[in-house]
């Protein structure tokens, strides 16, 4: 919008918006333009008692113009637009705007320049910023669901609930932080942040509160975010069977959208979705794991949409990082509810767990083991050989058939299931084969390697949680968060863990109660050390508080969150390792050759294939064309899947169309630094900042550019040492001011490595 100095010229934006939003300024039965509004006192052209808002604005005379007028499909004034010029501040024309509302009985304002676009609820709410205008469906609906809203005191909270055939009851503090979010919503509080430990049942509780929401009439649309498959399919099969009678679908990249009540997406598919989607579609989004979501490129597809936001996150608070509680607009950085993981285990709501003793230390002393950046093939390479992996196994497999009917006296087939946590695929795919060595009657199905590029993924994973085998599930990265197996007796880490986020994840796999094979404890076989290192045991539990290595038991202060590498997206294995490892058995193939072969393979197959012409041609295809797509491309040999192809390309948010586009030269799909210097540029726009200021910081972007993040000691190492910089920072900021704004630079730019 720059550039647009008159009313007339912000109005030429204004009408394109509108039209983005599903409305043509053309068409007058939707929207009328320079309305004439007459006094209250005066009466009023239309009837507007359907539109009553709860403060009372009668006595305001409102003589005047409105610039536009949006109306509902009977005629009747839904919002008043006030547009202005660029310059001036839309929220500052409010009382201008008001009594042209009451005037004509419109119960909503918005406020714009176009470039900045404000919604008034005005009888509820203050105005606030919004991406985009409503349509006339988000307008009604609002409209509707305020006449028919009840208070939320009036819908009972049920004490069992049905989940999977069988009954469930809905526990204490389930019940606690639906009654934390009833006050909060009243109250009129517009987001909420929730931290219940892994095993506790948040995607039940939520599917329950979203129950309660629409029923009371406060929601009629929900958008569900998750940042990976496991946790879309756990959401979609939650909600499917909680909430039955509700229409509901998975959103999946290049599907065509549909008009269903509850919607289920992943993040990396949202992020190039959003803008088919006004602001106001959305009734509610939740947001799982949400502690990863609130990062610069992953914030635009939550912050797009005007809705109650709910997040979820089983991260204890002094690993959730600042940003994520201003977001949710948490006071003291504490989310709105909590049940801390100790009074899980105490209460019996989590099963407990011990560490198996005597086993083999794959980390000799004296090994850099505090080094957080490695090649993972080169590690597996240096720590394990087939004596090794073989020992690992035939260890755990003597201990696990040894220990099970104590662990658990109901379980019927030894030694109960299993996850082994492998550094590699090749890896995985070496582990599963010396399990099945070990018990040669099962033919190959005792253990199961399962990961991205096994085609039947899915079928194993079902078969893991319903069927007596596989016994034990081999994988590197799939089942370590976000799979639900209330089953697990064994959990082996065969790889090493740092981050203290991923370390308690890997833990809650086994952490589930199972009453009905009476599951009494679960075991954890730990190789390397990893329990030691967060000085973790089964009498003092790690809950995020230290940062281990602590032999007297003394617990630390937590890491700074900005340095934990997080939740298994192997962020710097993304950018640092050379090569894609491919098929069950794990070959590394090198990152430029796999994506030429892609290409090779995509540009070959558009001339037959239907489904990639239909890509080409930006048409969006049908759920089970999507399905055909990615299951026709993650075939041997080359295995094309989102994983491997997020790897290849070092583009952690792309999905499979992007790819193909890219593949098919449609989408320009830009080198890293391209893009931190793109972000960068539009950072810095967004300051206020002098020439000499902008200047330095261009200085500081090239070093974040060379080392993934900005550090105020390279301020006193070459090369900008030689050019003063540590000093010319502080004249130019303050000292307090150039902590701030390195540490702003480092969240809004660099840290999006971590998205």
């Amino acid at each position: 919008m720059k550039g647009y100095s008159t009313e007339a010229d912000a109005r030429i934006v204004i009408d394109e918006l509108l039209r983005q939003a599903g409305w043509d300024p053309a068409d007058k039965s939707q929207v009328r333009t320079e309305v004439l509004v007459r006094s209250a006192s005066a009466g009023v052209a239309e009837p507007a008692a359907q539109y009553a808002a709860k403060s009372d604005y009668s006595s305001i005379a409102a003589d005047g113009m409105a610039d536009y007028v949006l109306t509902d499909r009977r005629g009747r004034p839904l919002a008043v637009v006030e547009a202005k010029r660029t310059a001036v501040e839309p929220y500052a024309a409010k009382q201008q705007a008001l009594p042209y509302a009451k005037g004509i009985g419109a119960p909503f304002v918005f406020l714009t320049n176009g470039e900045l676009i404000y919604f008034w609820d005005y009888g509820n709410d203050d105005a606030r910023i919004v991406n985009s205008f409503f349509s006339r469906r988000d307008l009604e609906r609002l409209v509707e669901m305020r006449e028919t809203r009840k208070p939320l005191a009036t819908i009972e909270i049920p004490e069992y609930y049905l989940r999977q055939g069988e009954n469930r009851l809905v526990r204490p503090y389930q019940q606690e932080a639906m009654q934390a979010l009833d006050h909060a919503v009243e109250l009129g509080k517009r987001r909420f942040l929730i931290e219940l430990p892994t095993g506790t049942g948040k995607t039940d509780l939520i599917c329950l509160y979203l129950k309660r929401l629409i029923q009371s009439g406060r929601a009629e649309r929900v958008l569900f975010l998750v940042d990976r498959e496991q946790l879309a399919k756990q959401a979609i099969e939650a909600i499917q069977d909680i909430l039955n009678q509700h229409s509901s679908y998975w959103l999946r990249s290049g599907m065509v959208r549909q008009e269903q009540q509850i919607t289920v997406c992943l993040l990396q598919t949202m992020i190039s979705r959003y803008s088919e989607f006004t602001s106001g579609y959305f009734d509610v989004v939740i947001a799982d794991e949400s502690h990863r979501s609130i990062y610069g490129a992953w914030q635009t597809a939550l912050t797009h949409f005007d809705a109650l936001h709910i997040g979820l996150t089983a991260t204890p608070s002094a690993f959730i990082e600042r940003n994520t509680f201003q977001f949710y607009q948490c006071r003291n950085d504490q989310p709105d509810f909590s049940f801390p993981i100790l009074r899980a285990f105490q209460e019996d709501y989590l099963c407990p767990y011990k560490f198996a003793e005597g086993i083999t230390q794959m980390i000799a002393k004296g090994a850099e083991v505090d080094e957080e950046t490695y090649d993972p093939s080169e590690f597996e390479r240096k720590w394990t050989n087939e004596d090794t992996n073989r020992k690992m196994m035939q260890e755990f497999d003597r201990l696990a058939w040894a220990n099970y009917k104590e662990l658990s006296p109901g379980q019927k087939i030894g030694p109960g299931k299993a996850i082994v946590f492998a550094i590699t695929k090749h890896h995985a795919a070496r582990l599963a084969h010396y399990l099945n060595e070990l018990h040669p009657e099962h033919k190959g199905q005792y253990a199961e390697v399962i990961t991205s590029d096994v085609v039947n993924a899915d079928d194993l994973i079902r078969k893991f949680k319903r069927e007596d085998y596989p016994q034990v599930a081999v994988s590197v990265g799939m089942l370590d968060t976000g799979f639900d197996c209330r089953e697990v007796l064994h959990l082996v880490m065969c790889r090493r863990v740092r981050s203290p986020i991923l370390y308690q994840q890997m833990r809650g796999r086994g952490t589930r109660i199972a009453p009905h094979i009476k599951k009494q404890k679960f075991v954890i076989y730990d190789f390397f050390g990893n329990h030691e290192y967060f000085d973790d045991s089964d009498t003092d539990i790690f809950t995020g508080a230290g940062d281990g290595h602590a032999p007297t038991g003394e617990r630390k202060p937590p890491k700074s969150s900005d340095r934990i590498i997080e939740l298994g997206l192997e962020d710097e294995w993304l950018h640092a390792v050379t090569y894609v490892e491919v098929g069950p058995g794990g070959e590394r193939v090198d990152k430029r050759d796999y994506v030429t072969n892609w290409e090779v393979a995509i540009q070959s197959a558009v001339k037959d294939d239907p489904i990639i012409k239909k890509v080409r041609q930006g048409i969006l295809l049908t759920e089970e064309e999507e399905k055909i797509l990615s299951a026709r491309l993650n075939q041997p040999e080359m295995y094309f899947n989102e994983d491997n192809l997020r790897r290849a390309y070092r583009r952690p948010g792309g999905n499979l169309i992007d790819f193909i586009q890219a593949a098919l030269g449609n989408l320009k799909i830009k080198p890293r630094e391209e893009e931190l210097t793109e972000n960068f540029q539009a950072w810095l726009v967004a300051k206020s900042l002098t020439p000499q200021q902008a200047q330095y910081l261009s200085l500081l972007k090239n070093r974040g550019i060379a080392r993934g993040r900005i550090e105020l000691d390279d301020l006193f190492q070459p090369p900008l040492s030689i050019l003063n910089a540590a000093e010319m920072g502080v004249e130019l900021f303050g000292e307090a001011g150039l902590k701030d704004i390195i540490k702003d630079m480092n969240d809004s730019i660099f840290l999006a490595k971590s998205l």
